[in-house]
């Protein structure tokens, strides 16, 4: 029998592409474990879960469509299960809210389903998955949430997904407060205009939208995944121990 790890784990939703696999590769380099959740695309994740090994750190991956909170219950068991087998271990030390997706669509044509897809992925999973997985977080342990620099400026488009976003700003507060006792850190990172496949590339595949956003950025270009990815792993990290309630703008200053 393997003896019992002493490596935090970190539980990251939607790790097998983009601003997740990102996290999950910073905090493998920071020597923290993962398990990921993927959609549907599990060659992908087991892809990332391959690159982590590599930097020398264990990784699981765990199919999860956080839209649909019936099956939180059922993953919640399967990820006792997999810290077990894999960890010989009963907890996480750090879960992150990160899966998502984007609709791009005017408030006068965003239609009723589009908003309840949204809410369903972006506010009502995190709220209910973070639920099903706090008797699994070990005290003094960290929740991260994913925002997005839209609920601090407006860009056409993206009425609903900024609104669930902001709940989720609102909810990262009221988790640090109730979770506070337990020793608990919880923040919100809100990245700007990022290059990933993020409303269907749109910033990452137009060449006018991105350098149209990188003259309205500080530092002049729009950002990278793993510029995300970095700055997830230092909100996780034991020297931001005394942060939480706290939004972080990661966006290199855009529209400031």
């Amino acid at each position: 029998m393997h003896a019992v790890s002493s490596r935090k784990i970190a539980l990251i939703t939607g790790a097998s592409r983009g601003l997740g696999r990102h996290t999950a590769l910073a905090l493998a380099a920071r020597g923290m474990d993962a398990i990921l959740t993927y959609r549907d695309n599990a060659e992908q994740a087991r892809t990332v879960v391959r690159d982590i090994q590599a930097l020398g750190g264990q990784a699981a991956a765990l199919a999860l469509d956080v839209a649909d909170s019936r099956q939180f219950a059922g993953f919640a068991r399967q990820v006792a299960q997999t810290l077990r087998q894999h960890w010989q271990r009963e907890q996480l030390d750090c879960l992150v809210n990160n899966a998502g997706i984007g609709i791009h669509a005017s408030f006068a044509d965003t239609s009723e389903a589009q908003f309840d897809q949204l809410m369903n992925i972006h506010l009502k999973g995190p709220f209910f998955l973070t639920q099903a997985l706090l008797p699994l977080l070990a005290d003094g342990g960290r929740i991260l949430n994913i925002s997005s620099g839209l609920t601090r400026f407006s860009q056409p488009g993206y009425a609903a997904y900024a609104s669930m976003k902001g709940g989720v700003e609102v909810l990262t507060r009221y988790l640090a407060r109730e979770l506070g006792a337990r020793g608990i850190r919880v923040n919100t990172l809100a990245p700007g205009a990022i290059e990933t496949d993020f409303a269907g590339g749109l910033v990452r595949d137009n060449p006018h939208i991105n350098a149209q956003l990188a003259a309205h950025t500080a530092l002049g270009r729009v950002g990278l995944p793993e510029d995300i990815g970095a700055m997830a792993a230092v909100l996780l990290s034991d020297e931001a121990g005394w942060m939480t309630a706290q939004r972080v703008e990661a966006s290199g200053g855009m529209f400031v």
